[in-house]
């Protein structure tokens, strides 16, 4: 772990992931506590997310393309400073007083529109800077900083919140402009092949047939999105827990999304230090399982203490899932079309926010501790089904291996620009 992170470019990669992600992952959170302040609706939430995930998923796709025809690093600057700027405005507003759940919306649909176009450059330009021979610990330990944010920079914006909504904007900005500025020091960064040679449209299609050719990627790619889009939703579901079910104020909102961090933190600790493992989807189905175990006991403690021991353990295991299965899908692609394969992984953001939304008309109907029950109950049959369904997913751990002990994926982009 630490001799990956000795090679300078990818230690500022490294950096400004963290950076942009512990920003977006904690104004999640600010932004749950003011729309829930200003409606007091669980739809609304649904609703915000939404704004975000739309324009997420149907982006994804043309942002995987931009990564494999233009300059990488100038993508990932040019997306964050328009990301900087629509906080900075956001910032304004609620210093001002003049903040509507209007704004909010409006900023999450801005983050929809930019991210796909980061997000898939970001994957792609670890290739390009470690090279084949270090990707496999590069990936790892990139995906586990970028899962740790998921629960790390929710708890420190809940703390943060709990103090004021402007020292959460505040230091969320900071973060957005320290990501901002360590990737001034990452050189350009172009793909391999010949994707310039032709259309968007072309570049577009040649990625989309290439991943239909390979089950075992597109199997890869559903099975690690099931439990983003059923289970992960509770993350935005946490506030109505506190207030509503527990009887908490905001303060807890923040302990709970600390508990939850420490949690993930422990994962991509463990999963960056084991590195790779020959028993991959097994951990993977184990890691899977236990987190809708825990989400179940969460949805059902009877307190606010007694559900924070299942919070730790739930970020703990599912980010075990998130690392173990993009790291495999990332080790089975060719640099010249991961571009465009990674922003299918776009999905494993977007669909959370989606689910948010029938996760909260659910909760508004039967009780949020019954739709975040069945939601993860929901999670297991559908993965199980797609599993025993599948030769090339219960294959996985052999493609894997051969794709690490021959240095190339198993499966070449022949064909693909």
């Amino acid at each position: 772990m630490a001799g990956i992170l000795s090679h300078g470019e990818f230690r500022w990669l490294f950096f400004s992931n963290l950076a942009f992600f512990l920003a977006m992952q904690a104004q999640s959170i600010v932004r749950a506590n003011l729309a829930w302040e200003m409606t007091n609706d669980e739809f609304a939430l649904g609703t915000m997310m939404a704004a975000m995930a739309v324009p997420m998923a149907l982006i994804a796709p043309f942002g995987g393309v931009m990564a494999d025809r233009l300059d990488r690093r100038k993508l990932i600057v040019t997306g964050q400073s328009i990301v900087l700027t629509s906080e900075s405005v956001v910032l304004v507003l609620l210093l001002s007083g003049a903040l509507q759940f209007a704004h909010l919306v409006f900023a999450s649909f801005v983050m929809g529109c930019v991210f796909p176009l980061i997000m898939p450059a970001r994957q792609a330009v670890v290739a390009n800077l470690v090279g084949r021979e270090g990707l496999s610990r590069a990936i790892a330990l990139n995906m586990a900083g970028l899962n740790a944010t998921t629960v790390l920079g929710p708890a420190i914006g809940g703390l943060l919140d709990s103090i004021s909504h402007e020292v959460a904007y505040v230091t969320g900005i900071s973060f957005y402009a320290t990501a901002v500025l360590c990737m001034f020091a990452v050189s350009p960064s172009r793909a391999e092949g010949a994707a310039r040679d032709v259309s968007v449209l072309q570049n577009l299609a040649d990625g989309v047939k290439y991943l239909g050719t390979n089950r075992l990627l597109l199997m890869l790619l559903l099975f690690g999105l099931v439990p983003m889009f059923l289970m992960m939703p509770f993350r935005n579901m946490v506030v109505v827990f506190v207030d509503d079910i527990w009887n908490q104020g905001r303060a807890a909102v923040g302990l709970m999304n600390a508990a939850l961090g420490f949690g993930g933190i422990a994962g991509s600790i463990l999963i960056a230090w084991i590195g790779d493992t020959q028993r991959r989807l097994g951990a993977m189905l184990g890691s899977m399982l236990a987190f809708a175990v825990l989400l179940i006991g969460f949805s059902m403690s009877p307190s606010f203490l007694v559900a924070i021991p299942f919070v730790v353990f739930a970020g703990s295991f599912s980010t075990l899932f998130s690392t173990l299965n993009n790291t495999a899908v990332q080790l089975l692609i060719p640099d010249e079309v991961r571009g465009r394969v990674s922003s299918f992984l776009m999905m494993s953001f977007s669909l959370p926010m989606i689910g948010v939304l029938p996760i909260g008309y659910l909760a508004r109907t039967y009780g949020v501790q019954l739709a975040v029950s069945a939601a993860a109950v929901a999670a297991v049959v559908i993965a199980l089904a797609m599993l025993a369904a599948s030769r090339s997913l219960r294959n996985m751990n052999q493609a894997v291996t051969e794709a690490l002990e021959d240095g190339a994926s198993p499966v070449q982009a022949r064909g693909v620009r």
